[in-house]
């Protein structure tokens, strides 16, 4: 349970300085980091594909890691799906 918990207490001070970084970005660079953080998200499915491995028979840590597993494949989808469009814009009129 103590496990728990600081994993907890980590993943919401993560959130507080994330959300902090990504506060003071200005909006022009949002896209262009979003891609770069698609190879974050990829290391977060990593770390929760080897969270749900080791949760044994721990139910609730199977859950929180399959949820890891789906918020981070929507991240990187998402993210790559952004960035292509974005690279779409800058591309010629004429050129494919």
């Amino acid at each position: 349970m103590e496990q728990l918990i600081s994993l907890i207490f980590i993943a919401v001070l993560a959130t507080f300085a994330g959300a902090e970084l990504i506060g003071k970005i200005p909006p022009q660079l949002h896209t262009p980091l979003m891609s770069g953080s698609n190879a974050i998200s990829g290391i977060t499915i990593v770390g929760a594909l080897l969270a749900v491995g080791a949760s044994g028979n721990d139910k609730l840590l199977a859950i929180l890691g399959f949820c890891a597993i789906i918020f981070g494949t929507i991240n990187v989808v998402g993210g790559y799906l952004v960035t292509d469009r974005m690279l779409k814009m800058f591309k010629k009129k004429g050129s494919k």
